[in-house]
């Protein structure tokens, strides 16, 4: 059976923190899916479109990674994709307090579901999409969080 592992977030925009952590997952898993999660809860600045457009160009040459949008339950879009595990990056102490909490409930929704953390590399460790956004919106330069492909993507449409 594959090792087929979903990566969800909102990735408004992906940073260079989640492409590390996604980077440093590779060897763990088989298939690694980077899922938009689309929150009504969330206004997002950018579009899911974008969001996975981002993904697959940053991926491109890596066959291990593919990308997805979902909108409900994680454990729902891992059922659909035949993945039993989900990936988690953790920052600080209060992410894993929060993401343990998640984590205890998608195991109660599906025992079958496995969820692993994996922590930053430290020099990722202030990068945070919230943040990120602020820098935009205020006319800052937040190229040095994200990936080229996102940072060039954001200037041309400045």
């Amino acid at each position: 059976m594959q090792k087929i592992c979903v990566f969800p977030g909102t990735f408004d925009p992906l940073t260079l923190g989640h492409v590390d952590i996604i980077k440093r997952a590779l060897p763990l898993f088989d298939k690694i899916i980077v899922a938009v999660g689309i929150n009504a809860g969330k206004e997002p600045m950018f579009s899911a479109e974008q969001r996975q457009l981002w993904i697959e160009e940053i991926f491109s040459g890596e066959e291990k990674i593919s990308s997805g949008v979902y909108e409900g339950l994680t454990v729902n879009f891992c059922k659909q994709m035949h993945a039993n595990y989900i990936l988690r990056g953790i920052r600080y102490v209060s992410d894993f307090e929060y993401e343990k909490a998640i984590a205890d409930a998608n195991r109660n929704l599906d025992p079958t579901i496995e969820t692993f953390f994996l922590t930053c590399e430290p020099k990722y460790t202030s990068v945070a999409s919230t943040i990120v956004r602020d820098i935009i919106r205020n006319g800052g330069d937040a190229s040095q969080f994200l990936p080229d492909q996102v940072a060039s993507s954001i200037r041309a449409k400045i």
